[in-house]
């Protein structure tokens, strides 16, 4: 996976996550990458619906342990 800048929400709370993600993505060019991490589990809904209103793509989900995982490409 080319360079990704990550994120660590662990441990925070909805709407926080969410929040974190999308001040990340305003730092990076578009086609760059955003690597959330969340333990929240309101993530595995909030982001998702987060990147549609955006319009960027949600490239990967996954858990391992009770931690998701979030890569976004920011589309703009």
């Amino acid at each position: 996976m080319p360079d990704v800048r990550e994120v660590d929400a662990t441990g925070l709370s909805c709407p926080m996550p969410v929040i974190e993600l999308a001040k990340a993505v305003e730092t990076v060019d578009p086609g760059e990458q955003v690597r959330l991490l969340a333990t929240d589990p309101a993530a595995r809904v909030d982001v998702p619906v987060w990147c549609r209103m955006k319009r960027h793509r949600l490239a990967e989900v996954s858990e391992d342990d009770g931690i998701y995982r979030f890569v976004v490409r920011r589309a703009h």
